[in-house]
């Protein structure tokens, strides 16, 4: 499923108000869901979905009033992520680096990349991009290299989980120049030797694109480089704000799951489902076990939908303590965090088994391939993996127990 990604010509956004955005959310989501089935069956990347989407509002919803945006919040961007997700869980996954890009130019209005990129955005260009590496000793290192050529620079190496990437109109990649010091650079789409792969061969958020980008010889012009080196910048808090941001999207893709795991659990057993053999009820929605399930999934929903709305919240209260400087800034910031890490090992338990108890509405139809509800455990644990939630447990128990905050202060998306 190996292809080179040709360029195309982006759609144009128009001029959207946050309240017209989010009023419309409900109809993006219904189109979004339409064929989520076929397209995760049959592995065909949604193109046409993302070039709708750049003419809804919701990819610049974040975009700061000061430059020209509808001055979404945090909290509306998190909720938006969700809603698409219920729709199509790797539409919304691939979104995140362009909403963690978003979230650099909240930050910092009047920077480089805000007066630069902006226009861009509000016209409806998306940005993506690579950070990661595979086949390295460990995670976070990087062998991608920037070189000095004359008055610009090569890009040569290999990078994976390029989750949006291969939908994106400006393309990032983390890399280090020649005396090995991190730095990164940004690109149109298009750019001769960079090959876009979709190789992900996960089980599960299949069509989230994360595989491989190939950087032979790439030209890069001296104004390309350093525009997106970590989520932040060299700003720590806002390094720790944007990495507590980045590991929430992923939270938030997965109680859209769950949201879509009750719809289509509800559905199956009003629609399709008997009553077991020996029921005590003439139909499924009349038994009382199945009953208690349906209500366990629902309860299972409310709780995620709590605890990333709660975590969104925190994080609403980081960025406004970063833009004002305020003086409790850390203890604000790390509140955030540890809301953020709390949340993910509660979300991990509650969505893995909301996701395996739908097939308890039904006999062995609730396991058929054409109704696909496997994709649902598949993609909360393929999600699950990329942040684990038994490392966070271990990293909130260490700040409990010893005061320990290496990882919180670090500000690393693992």
């Amino acid at each position: 499923m190996s292809t080179q990604i040709l360029h195309r010509e982006p759609a144009t956004g128009t001029s959207r108000t946050r309240a017209e955005i989010l009023a419309d959310l409900p109809t993006i989501v219904a189109r979004l869901a339409e064929g989520a089935v076929e397209r995760d069956l049959t592995g065909v990347l949604p193109f046409d979905l993302f070039d709708y989407l750049k003419t809804t509002g919701v990819t610049w919803l974040r975009v700061p009033q000061s430059l020209g945006g509808p001055g979404g919040s945090l909290s509306d961007q998190v909720e938006v992520t969700a809603a698409l997700a219920s729709g199509d869980s790797s539409v919304a996954h691939a979104l995140r680096g362009h909403f963690g890009f978003l979230e650099t130019i909240a930050l910092n209005p009047e920077s480089e990349a805000g007066q630069r990129y902006a226009s861009e955005v509000l016209a409806g260009k998306l940005f993506g991009g690579a950070f990661m590496e595979i086949g390295t000793p460990r995670p976070n290192q990087i062998r991608t290299v920037l070189s000095k050529e004359g008055d610009h620079f090569r890009l040569n190496g290999r990078k994976y989980y390029a989750t949006g990437c291969i939908f994106a109109d400006f393309q990032s990649f983390g890399v280090v120049d020649e005396e090995g010091k991190p730095t990164g650079v940004t690109i149109p789409r298009g750019r001769e030797g960079v090959e876009v792969l979709d190789d992900w061969d996960g089980m599960g958020q299949r069509l989230s694109a994360s595989g491989t980008v190939i950087l032979d010889n790439v030209y890069i012009a001296p104004d390309e480089v350093n525009k997106r080196r970590t989520p932040g910048g060299t700003d720590p808090f806002a390094r720790r704000h944007g990495a507590a941001r980045a590991q929430l999207h992923l939270y938030a893709v997965v109680a859209g799951i769950v949201r879509n795991v009750l719809s289509d659990a509800i559905d199956y057993v009003q629609t399709q489902a008997r009553s077991a053999k020996h029921s005590a009820s003439e139909t499924a929605r009349g038994d009382h076990f199945v009953q208690s399930v349906i209500g366990d999934i629902a309860a299972a929903s409310h709780a995620i939908d709590a605890l990333v709305a709660e975590t969104a919240r925190r994080l609403d209260d980081s960025f406004v303590a970063i833009t004002t400087n305020a003086p409790d800034i850390d203890e604000v910031v790390l509140r955030a965090q540890l809301a953020n890490s709390k949340g993910q090992v509660m979300i991990a338990r509650l969505a893995l088994k909301a996701a395996e108890q739908i097939f308890d509405t039904g006999g062995g139809s609730a396991t058929s391939r054409k109704r696909d509800f496997d994709r649902h455990w598949r993609n909360v644990r393929t999600l699950a993996n990329h942040n684990p939630a038994f490392l966070r447990g271990r990293v909130l128990g260490d700040y409990y127990l010893n005061g320990v905050r290496d990882d919180f202060d670090e500000g690393r998306v693992f």
